[in-house]
């Protein structure tokens, strides 16, 4: 079969975009909160704070910490969905770009399975974000990554609400828009493969 370039089947290309952009983020956002302080360089670290002060998003700065104890016992559910990142998105990420470079139909399934699981658990993630309180003043910048062993009231001003939202919905609708077209390719494969001896019998 004749490998048709990555530019002329736009779908996939707006889903190697996505890994491509997904994959760096993950690295130096998301997983800071899972590897050991020791392995990560300074200006590394200082990552997730300078993005956490500017959007005051309560999912990655109570799972870094910043928030204090009671926020980062809260967020356990979150910390689980960035092991999930860890050990099976980013495996994606990295087959996916190969394969839709490729144009590979093989990989159909393995994006199906990650797009239905990533649609799945973001969805509670923009729950979060819709339920966290307003404020009209945005969380103070010394509230956060101060390791305190209390609790920071969260809260959201309506300009970082809309930063947020900007930024999941995508990861949200781009899964969701995979995991439909995924099952429609899955199942556009699986009818030729049954047809396919019907029409050798004919023959």
């Amino acid at each position: 079969m004749t490998r048709i370039p990555l530019a002329q089947r736009p779908r996939d290309l707006v889903y190697f975009l996505f890994f491509a952009i997904h994959l760096p983020a993950t690295f130096l956002i998301d997983l800071q909160a899972l590897y050991p302080k020791q392995w990560v360089p300074s200006f590394v670290s200082s990552l997730p704070r300078f993005y956490v002060e500017m959007s005051a998003d309560p999912l990655i700065g109570s799972a870094m910490g910043y928030f204090g104890q009671a926020q980062f016992d809260a967020y356990t559910w979150f910390r689980t969905f960035l092991l999930v990142e860890a050990f099976f998105q980013v495996p994606v990420f990295i087959l996916g770009l190969r394969g839709l470079w490729k144009g590979s139909r093989s990989i159909y399934v393995l994006l199906l399975i990650y797009a239905a699981s990533t649609t799945t658990t973001t969805l509670p993630c923009l729950s979060v974000i819709l339920s966290t309180p307003v404020s009209p003043t945005p969380l103070p910048i010394s509230s956060v990554g101060g390791g305190t062993s209390g609790s920071v009231g969260l809260s959201l001003t309506a300009e970082q609400r809309l930063l947020l939202l900007s930024s999941y919905i995508p990861f949200f609708l781009v899964p969701l828009v995979m995991t439909i077209d995924m099952a429609l390719r899955v199942q556009g494969l699986a009818s030729a493969r049954r047809e396919a001896p019907k029409a050798t019998k004919q023959d």
